[in-house]
């Protein structure tokens, strides 16, 4: 027990001579100074998700706030942009390793946002282990060998960084102030700020932020809030933070223009956040079977809700004079089939001339290789360091437009491969690994949460599936068995059993049988890591 300002900080786990350098006594003190402020509201506006989620599942739709509306229809702007975040044409993302953040930043990316949340699986040394390589890499001194002997370095330019710190929603359980485990939000966001705030003025940058699973302006006033508390106490002008927030849940797409407001002197723009969109898209509306989604692989971003979402989202932030980023594509090069990588790079071409054409100002990647390819349609299409300047035609997007579900038909392979996938994810994540390729695809957090919520509410529903069967619960069980068996003999029962498919297997099964729907895969599953 470390007292600080009174009050007492425990940690449940070991700390390394290497994570002290980080949990100070002095970086302790700041972490408690952002619990004591901010805990009780956001323990508040989390039990106003849940008040809210009770109201939707009573019949009460989403629609944009009526007590607002002076804000939406008023012209102001956010601040003006940073010179380092003014071409932000693509944008590389990854977990906070010590290899990929090299790798990333030495991408030819324009921006590379390393990720706590859902790229990675938070375990404590994972969460320690990414707050020492973001420090030297801040520092310029970060360096890696790998077990063949090969080195990795800093290039001489770089990405610019921002960090996405978990949600508000996630804990820190090993870290308790005054008994209570303080928020995984405050946590990431306060280490990585206490340390690396002046060393990036310094250089000519700044604390930059990715700030996700919002779901109002008042989660966003929140992190405003934050950040003036941090740079008062540091002694650091207001306004040096710049933040872009994820649009990535229905309610906040509601909400873009207000969460632009309560973030105006921080903020970075907006961001579609596709897969999170698509998995709070079946979350909110869980209970209701007009809501029920096709397979996966048919939700895309060219129809219905999703690209009401993104004409939305652009018209907001060009609007406001800031940048409205693309998301990700989730394949990946595939190095061994020329005629699929191919074939893959064609699908990434494809949304990423979608994304600039429709007028975006940048995109995701997933893997260096994806840099040239991203980048290559952007600067054939972009001229200028962003497209702010370009107005696209105003659509009246209405909140019927934002809630448009895809027709579709719901497959027993679509209901098997959600059932593979998820399992293949969770096993690693439980492992410690949070960015996962699968069948040439890059498989996070998000994309795993729509796998198991698709097959939840299918069986909720009793979907009937292409060939006439409804899918139950036993159904369900039985897909589960016959994929597991199917795992076996694809990794040999060795493998099987070294990548520990049971516990996996198990959770997802409560999550996708139980009468109630957990809010978050990442929630329960934490019960199981360290």
């Amino acid at each position: 027990m470390v007292p600080v300002q009174q009050e007492e900080v425990k940690i449940t786990r070991p700390v390394t001579e290497r994570h002290a350098e980080i949990l100070t006594q002095e970086a302790a003190r700041f972490l408690v100074k952002l619990a004591s402020n901010f805990e009780d509201t956001r323990q508040e506006l989390l039990r106003r998700r849940r008040a809210r989620q009770q109201e939707i599942s009573e019949g009460r739709m989403p629609d944009f706030l009526p007590e607002t509306a002076s804000i939406r229809e008023a012209e102001w702007k956010v601040a003006p942009i940073p010179r380092d975040l003014l071409d932000r044409r693509v944008e590389i993302t990854g977990p906070t390793e010590r290899k990929m953040i090299i790798n990333a930043l030495n991408s030819g990316a324009s921006v590379f946002m390393a990720d706590f949340e859902d790229a990675n699986s938070p375990t404590w040394q994972n969460m320690l282990d990414g707050q020492v390589n973001l420090r030297d890499s801040v520092n310029g001194t970060i360096g890696y060998i790998s077990p063949e002997g090969k080195k990795y370095e800093l290039a001489q330019r770089t990405a610019t960084l921002m960090v996405r710190p978990r949600g508000w929603h996630l804990d820190e359980r090993h870290f308790q102030v005054g008994g209570k485990p303080i928020s995984g939000s405050l946590f990431d966001f306060g280490l990585f700020f206490f340390h690396n705030a002046k060393a990036l003025l310094t250089k000519g940058s700044g604390p930059y932020f990715y700030l996700p699973k919002l779901e109002s302006h008042l989660e966003a006033r929140l992190w405003n809030d934050v950040f003036n508390c941090a740079q008062d106490e540091l002694g650091v002008s207001r306004g040096t933070i710049r933040a872009t927030v994820l649009i990535e849940t229905i309610l906040a797409a509601f909400e873009m223009d207000e969460i632009l407001y309560e973030l105006r002197e921080h903020s970075a723009g907006l961001n579609c956040g596709r897969w999170d969109y698509i998995f709070s898209f079946i979350k909110k509306f869980r209970n209701r079977p007009d809501f029920v989604l096709p397979n996966r692989s048919l939700v895309t971003m060219d129809r219905d809700f999703l690209k009401a979402y993104v004409q939305l989202l652009i018209q907001t932030c060009h609007r406001r004079g800031i940048h409205a980023m693309g998301g990700m594509a989730a394949q990946i090069p595939i190095k061994n089939d020329p005629a699929a990588n191919e074939a893959a790079l064609g699908k990434v071409r494809q949304d990423k001339l979608r994304e600039v054409r429709a007028g975006h100002d940048g995109t995701w990647v997933a893997q260096p290789g994806l840099v040239p390819v991203a980048k290559e349609l952007f600067d054939a299409h972009m001229k200028a360091p962003n497209q702010m300047s370009r107005k696209p035609d105003e659509v009246g997007i209405q909140a019927e437009d934002l809630l448009k579900v895809p027709q579709g038909e719901i497959s027993e392979a679509g209901l098997r491969w959600n059932i593979d996938v998820g399992l293949q994810y969770l096993a690693a994540w439980l492992q410690g690994n949070g960015c996962v390729p699968i069948y040439n695809l890059m498989e996070d957090a998000a994309t795993c949460e729509i796998s198991r919520a698709q097959v939840w509410q299918w069986a909720k529903h009793a979907a009937k599936l292409s060939d006439g069967r409804a899918v139950t619960m036993d159904l369900v069980r039985q897909a589960i068995a016959g994929e597991l068996e199917k795992l076996r003999q694809q990794f040999g029962t060795e493998r099987f059993e070294s990548m520990g498919f049971n516990k996996p297997a198990e959770i997802y099964e409560g999550m996708m049988t139980s009468k109630d729907f957990p809010e978050f895969l990442t929630v329960v599953a934490y019960d199981h890591i360290d």
